[in-house]
């Protein structure tokens, strides 16, 4: 197959990597792709939105099969697309995208199939929400309603600061992700983890799991981030974890998508809470995640390629990929002033050596006069690997370590260095 990766970061490095290795991948393509997607195919200057574009270089390439990554590709139609040009496709349409996409959407949705997931109201101005506020007592979790790139989401620890994120967001109309819809929600007690689910319009299984943490600093301190790490496969949770998330939420979901008459092809990650009733839904992505892909694919065994082809036929072979018992960590490294801006770096080093046991995965960056160019944020994820998750947790680290001279010269580069810390 010649298959193509769409996106730019380090999720789409992380399945260019693993799809390369399949046996049946003749040639791999990425669009636009990154410094990491260069180094194994060809890079399209071609944006993850443009459904068109895409569409029209698939057919001149024979591509055989496209993988959607970013939400905003999915959001932006490129399914759609896509599929009218007879390219067959791993990624939801924008119709049944908007389970990510709209907050308000999926909230509603799982209401209406009895999903389960946590207590909520849909305000739609600053008036709405205080009155909705007026009765609250605990912390409130608002949420905007469109894609915010994993900073849409404040959990306020009581009524009166949730006033205060409001009254930042709808006078000066800064809604992450625009539009006038939020949801005030309950917050749940319990431990996260992302389920992710393999669907091909017919049937839906659930495949591999992980945790991973969105806040900025150490002991989950700062801001909100798209990520700073993960670790798979989760510690912790019950041996059934699959087994109960199939029956109390892959299952209505797809009936729900089949009762609306949606089809679902592709990835769905439930991003989960694990409460003492069992797990409850926090929110779906339409597609892997970032950066709980980067510690999957090392996971897998088998041909990965013809699972996902397979998928995006109409009939999923669950024999053809699976994942294996090794423990995977992953630990972003990102610019210092992450997620608050994120300036860009010049001539990086494009040959890093992480070391045995550890693989090195490049967010959004392009090759320049044979050095990197980062547009900064989350510039690296470093994957180590091991029997079990103390020994993955030390080969990341020690590969961390192992890089910092070489990118010493670079800019200030920061990570977390509790990742894993189970």
């Amino acid at each position: 197959m010649r298959i193509l990766v769409i996106g730019a970061g380090a999720r789409e490095d992380a399945l260019s990597w693993r799809l390369a290795q399949s046996p049946s991948c003749d040639a791999i393509f990425a669009a636009p792709g990154n410094a990491g997607t260069a180094s194994r195919g060809e890079n399209w200057r071609i944006a993850a939105t443009d459904g068109k574009a895409i569409a029209r270089r698939c057919l001149e390439e024979k591509v055989d099969l496209a993988v959607l990554g970013p939400e905003v590709a999915i959001a932006g139609g490129v399914g759609d697309r896509l599929r009218e040009a007879g390219i067959p496709t791993f990624g939801p349409d924008r119709s049944a995208g908007r389970l990510e996409s709209s907050k308000v959407f999926a909230k509603r949705f799982m209401q209406r199939h009895g999903i389960p997931t946590a207590r909520s109201v849909v305000v739609h101005s600053l008036e709405s929400a205080f009155k909705t506020l007026d009765d609250w007592s605990g912390p409130c979790v608002v949420k905007a309603d469109g894609l915010a790139a994993g900073k849409g989401v404040v959990v306020a620890p009581d009524a009166q600061a949730a006033r205060g994120v409001l009254c930042d967001w709808y006078p000066q109309n800064r809604i992450p992700g625009g539009g006038s819809e939020v949801l005030l929600e309950e917050k749940l007690g319990g431990r996260e983890l992302s389920l992710f689910a393999i669907a091909d319009g017919r049937a839906m299984y659930p495949i591999a799991s992980a945790c991973d943490y969105k806040r900025a600093g150490d002991g989950d301190t700062g801001p909100n981030t798209g990520g700073m790490g993960a670790y798979s496969p989760p510690a912790g949770f019950p041996s059934d974890l699959q087994e109960q998330v199939r029956e109390r939420i892959i299952d209505p979901v797809l009936h729900g998508l089949r009762a609306d008459g949606e089809s679902y092809v592709g990835i769905l990650y439930c991003g989960l809470m694990w409460t003492n009733d069992g797990p409850y839904v926090i929110e779906f992505n339409a597609r892997f995640g970032d950066p709980e892909t980067q510690a999957l694919m090392p996971r897998v065994s088998g041909d990965f390629a013809e699972l996902l082809s397979s998928a995006a036929r109409g009939s999923v072979n669950l024999d053809a990929a699976s994942f294996n018992e090794e423990a995977c960590v992953g630990v972003v490294l990102a610019t210092s002033d992450y997620p608050r801006s994120s300036a860009p770096l010049e001539k990086l080093p494009r040959d890093l050596d992480a070391g045995s046991g550890a693989q090195i995965f490049w967010g959004t960056s392009a090759i320049d006069n044979g050095h990197v160019r980062s547009s900064g944020g989350r510039v690296l994820t470093v994957v180590g690997t091991g029997a079990d998750l103390a020994l993955a947790r030390k080969a990341a680290y020690q590969a961390i370590h192992r890089l910092a001279n070489a990118l010493s010269t670079c800019g200030d580069l920061t990570y977390r260095t509790d990742i894993a810390a189970v």
